[in-house]
């Protein structure tokens, strides 16, 4: 009786783990068995700014100084003249924080791409695309295609990733918005 209650100990201690290190981006799978792609976004925000400022708002983040609370939610790991390889950390249930890792590449002024190189899934290719609009302001759109492993079952983690990733980045839309409109407004 005693071996049958250390061994369900043991599986639900490996099970618990498994689960901490999937979700924080600790144990990041890649198998290629089973593969499923689903779309992410598209989001759409209207700024009052020009294309060149939003522009320079997202990359101060990975290629500037990083203000403190910055530096809290992105790390910089590598660094040249048109790409990063950046660590993002985002809280995702209680103290549990999410690390990925992603290439970021700069396109001035119109896109910044991002790669993800090690996550909770193994797959996400992202754009952020800037398009002048008619009044001087800059439409910003994001879209993006994120990929799981193990058919369906993959398939439902994906749904769950997926809708705090959407949510994590809509948070990083509406602050870009704010900066660039700050930084735009006539002084």
């Amino acid at each position: 009786m005693f071996a049958i209650a250390a061994g369900a100990t043991v599986a639900g201690a490996a099970l618990l783990g498994g689960y901490v290190g999937l979700v924080t981006g600790a144990i990041a799978p890649d198998l290629g068995v089973g593969r499923r792609f689903r779309q992410l976004g598209p989001q759409l925000v209207a700024i009052d700014a020009p294309p060149e400022v939003v522009f320079d708002v997202i990359a101060a983040t990975y290629l500037g100084k990083q203000p403190r609370a910055v530096a809290e939610k992105v790390q910089v790991l590598e660094r040249g003249k048109d790409m990063v390889l950046a660590a993002h950390h985002t809280p995702v249930c209680g103290r549990l924080v999410a690390t990925t890792v992603e290439t970021v590449r700069f396109t001035r002024p119109e896109r910044i791409d991002f790669r993800l190189v090690r996550g909770p899934v193994p797959h996400v290719l992202e754009r952020f695309e800037l398009t002048p609009a008619s009044g001087g302001g800059t439409t910003l759109e994001y879209r993006g295609k994120l990929g799981t492993d193990l058919w369906w079952a993959g398939e439902r983690w994906g749904d769950l990733v997926a809708a705090k990733w959407e949510h994590t980045v809509a948070g990083s839309l509406d602050s870009i918005k704010t900066e660039a409109e700050r930084l735009a407004a006539p002084t």
